[in-house]
């Protein structure tokens, strides 16, 4: 009840505030009541489509323009919300200055004038992220970027020197609407000719028939020592309500079929090594563990069993909260650790070299990139897919390929 009631007034606040700008564009036209009858039709859409499919785990295109349109629309008031609602508090501060010094001179920062400018400015910078949002659900998502990294390591065996990986991660097949586009993207992933490609977690949104059709186009993905696979939340089915315990059980063993049957080796806590004449490195995969609310099937001393700190390791862990919570301390000490999770809350603003924001900073300590701490490297990819919001505005979706080197 407390949480329903934090949202109804941040609703209110933002909706007063957004009208109360739009009204001092508008100097008494009428069209201050269509911008409101808009806004109120936006929610009660997004409301209906929820209603009409109460299934989140059944694919509804209308549902997800819908959640886009509003998402639009919550970022245009939460501009507008900032601008007017910072000129009050500026107001208030300087009345009470001007009470407590008994300073009772005409103020002309108060004047209309000034509140019209800041509306205006408050209108431009929000058409910015707005239309973001809407090109996001256009194009963005399926705006592939290649991103590459290369790791130093002063214990990377010898025969490793060089050695390219390719990581995808965060799949979500259930949200796509075009074929062409996805192919395309598998087929720049192969051109990256990489040694090795892991995949970790999230392939399916809810249920293993979303990959049904799909099969062929990710099953094309080729690398001389394989692709190695991980679960990510998603992919247990958790978030689906089940007639039966043995029919959730039924959709992970299709969906394990699904994975072997397109050359992929799904490793549920346990790993192995890839060879280089005498030199090898270790393939570490753990099933989902996270922070929080989220599922802890993962047991990392059960899929390192037998390792020893020396072996150098690559561990595939979908959660990035897992490396902060165990990883990093582990006494094995995990070299690479792979994962994903975040999607960089698909939408942001990233300048390599100048800028990385996105909502994700206030959930997730590391959302996006690369991290070191103790001579241990984490990757944390933006995602391949896209959940939610049926597109991507400036976190665009990732191919990783990771070089190792030897320092």
């Amino acid at each position: 009840m407390t949480r329903l009631l934090i949202v109804l007034a941040i609703f209110i606040a933002l909706e007063f505030y957004s009208f109360q700008l739009i009204r001092t564009l508008s100097r008494g036209h009428w069209w201050k009541w269509v911008y409101l009858a808009v806004s109120v039709l936006v929610i009660l859409n997004v409301f209906l489509q929820f209603y009409l499919n109460p299934d989140r785990s059944q694919i509804s295109a209308s549902r997800d323009l819908a959640i886009t349109i509003t998402l639009a629309f919550f970022t245009l008031k939460l501009v507008f919300f900032l601008f007017m609602f910072g000129e009050d508090i500026y107001r208030s501060i300087v009345g009470l200055i001007k009470t407590l010094t008994q300073n009772q001179e005409q103020d002309q920062s108060f004047l209309p004038s000034r509140r019209a400018f800041l509306a205006k400015v408050g209108l431009a910078v929000a058409a910015l992220p707005f239309g973001a949002i809407l090109y996001g659900a256009w194009r963005g998502k399926y705006d592939y970027q290649v991103r590459e990294y290369e790791l130093t390591f002063e214990d990377l065996p010898d025969a490793f020197d060089g050695y390219k990986i390719t990581q995808l991660s965060d799949i979500h097949v259930g949200s796509f609407d075009d074929k062409e586009e996805v192919a395309y993207a598998i087929n720049l992933a192969n051109e990256q000719q990489s040694d090795l490609i892991l995949f970790t977690g999230d392939l399916v949104n809810n249920e293993a028939k979303e990959m049904h059709g799909w099969e062929s186009i990710f099953g094309s993905l080729k690398a001389k020592d394989g692709v190695y696979s991980v679960l990510g939340n998603h992919d247990y089915g958790d978030y689906v309500q089940w007639d039966t315990d043995e029919a959730k059980e039924e959709n992970m063993q299709q969906l394990y079929k699904i994975q072997k049957d397109m050359g992929w080796r799904l490793m549920l806590d346990e790993n192995e090594k890839i060879t280089r004449g005498t030199d090898s490195i270790s393939l570490v995969g753990v099933q989902n563990w996270g922070g929080g609310r989220f599922p802890k099937y993962g047991d990392l001393a059960k899929a390192s069993q037998g390792l020893s700190k020396e072996e150098f390791k690559v561990l595939l862990s979908h959660d990035p909260t897992h490396w902060d919570l165990q990883v990093k301390d582990d006494d094995k000490k995990y070299h690479l650790t792979l994962s994903g999770h975040t999607h960089g809350m698909q939408f942001g603003i990233e300048i390599p070299g100048f800028i990385k924001l996105s909502p994700a900073w206030f959930v997730y300590k590391k959302w996006a990139g690369i991290y070191k701490e103790a001579g241990q490297f984490l990757n944390v990819n933006r995602g391949f897919g896209f959940l939610g919001y049926s597109g991507r505005a400036g976190i665009w979706p990732e191919i990783t390929v990771i070089t190792l080197k030897k320092g």
